[in-house]
């Protein structure tokens, strides 16, 4: 019996390491090879350098200038600049109306309510080829130009059902005899909103909201289909470049993004805490 236990106990340690060096290792290789100095072979090692990353802000220098792959700085600043815009255009709306949503089905009852839940959760599990696909022929179909318009709808289709999901868990932990106590001291529905619901919902709604933010500055997919061709965010430049060969300077975009990512949620982790 203490044999099996101690057999288990080493077997579930040993998947643990292998699981998380699955998921780690490549990205600590990314990270790695982002300063490797070898301009054409990533795998090669020649040498620690910061050119790639002086690079991608336009400080180009003898040792970057014989191995340019990108094709402009204000290109990728453009990419950047594109991303963030649509990512706090889609943010702001997904928030609001994902909130909505997850308040509607949280306090009323109402025909189909059932139904309706399902069809929040059916963006999120759909193939994002499927919806970029069919989000392509609707704007073809009404004569919609694609651009950052179509982008931001795009990807309000489904970051919606993301941040409907946090809110309602938050929701379902949320004490309601405070409600109930609030309108027998003779506060109205608004001022119970404003000062009862609304603080305790909050740590979901900024939580859905971060996460929303990340998942629409990393999509590719979806926002390929429906950004046309004058329009360009970041995942795209990154696609574009990857065509060409893994290079350097995609490596230090990556770790660029990477450590964006994890700004955001660390920040989101520090509210939280606070906020309890």
């Amino acid at each position: 019996m203490r044999l099996a236990r101690i057999l288990g106990s080493s077997g579930l340690t040993f998947y643990t390491l292998i699981f998380f060096a699955f998921i780690y290792v490549p990205i600590g290789l990314i990270v790695i090879y982002s300063f490797n100095a070898d301009p054409v072979n990533m795998m090669r090692w020649s040498g620690f350098t910061f050119d790639w990353y002086k690079q991608i802000f336009g400080l180009k220098n003898a040792a970057s200038e014989a191995a340019l792959y990108i094709e402009s700085t204000d290109q990728l600043l453009a990419a950047v600049r594109t991303s963030l815009i649509v990512a706090a255009s889609t943010t702001m709306v997904a928030t609001v109306l994902g909130t909505a949503a997850a308040l509607a089905v949280y306090r009323f009852s109402f025909f189909g309510k059932r139904f309706y839940r399902v069809l929040l959760f059916v963006p999120m599990l759909m193939p994002d080829i499927v919806l970029g696909i069919a989000l392509l022929i609707f704007f073809v179909g009404v004569g919609i130009s694609l651009g950052i318009g179509t982008i931001i709808i795009g990807q309000c289709t489904f970051l919606i059902s993301y941040v409907f999901i946090v809110v309602s868990a938050r929701l379902a932990g949320m004490d309601r005899t405070l409600e109930n106590a609030s309108a027998d001291l003779g506060a109205d529905e608004w001022t119970t909103f404003r000062k009862i619901i609304l603080p305790q919902v909050m740590p979901g709604v900024v939580g859905g909201a971060m996460l929303a933010f990340i998942i629409s500055m990393d999509d590719l997919v979806i926002t390929y289909f429906v950004s046309g061709t004058s329009t360009q965010t970041l995942p795209i430049f990154i696609f574009g470049m990857l065509r060409r060969g893994i290079k350097p300077e995609v490596n230090a975009i990556a770790v660029m993004m990477l450590l964006f990512s994890f700004t955001i949620a660390a920040a989101g982790l520090y509210l939280h805490r606070r906020k309890r």
